[in-house]
């Protein structure tokens, strides 16, 4: 999957760079972010206030926490530690799969106790790979 987002990333950072991105409607203007159009109609009114009460939806802040176990995951270099919070973010990915209602729908205590069982487990050596101990 990722190499497949890197992939996308790469024409589409091409094609900005050749310019075919400059004449399309709307270029250079704000985007609406508050667009619902994707969202059903029986579910836009309650999503609208959960937001206006400063609520976000479960996918929303499960991607702020995969985003913050990346950044952590960066700055530590105790194998323990990076195995613990590689565990946590297989866990929050899995979790974000079955809410997107992907292949493999877990549920999220599932997803918890894997990902225990994994930092119990889990020791990374110098290539970043994972291997049982």
């Amino acid at each position: 999957m990722r190499l497949l987002d890197a992939l996308v990333e790469q024409r589409i950072a091409a094609a900005a760079a050749r310019g075919e991105f400059d004449d399309l409607p709307g270029a250079g203007l704000p985007l609406t972010l508050d667009d619902d159009a994707l969202v059903p109609e029986e579910v836009r009114v309650a999503n609208r206030i959960l937001k206006n009460a400063g609520f976000a939806p479960p996918a929303v802040e499960q991607l702020r926490a995969l985003c913050d176990l990346q950044s952590e995951l960066k700055a530590v270099s105790d194998n323990t530690t990076r195995g613990r919070l590689q565990a946590k973010m297989l866990a929050l990915d899995m979790a974000l799969e079955s809410l997107r209602g992907g292949p493999m729908v877990v549920p999220h205590e599932y997803c918890r106790r894997i990902a225990e069982r994994l930092s119990e487990r889990a020791l990374i050596d110098g290539s970043g790979e994972v291997v049982s101990s």
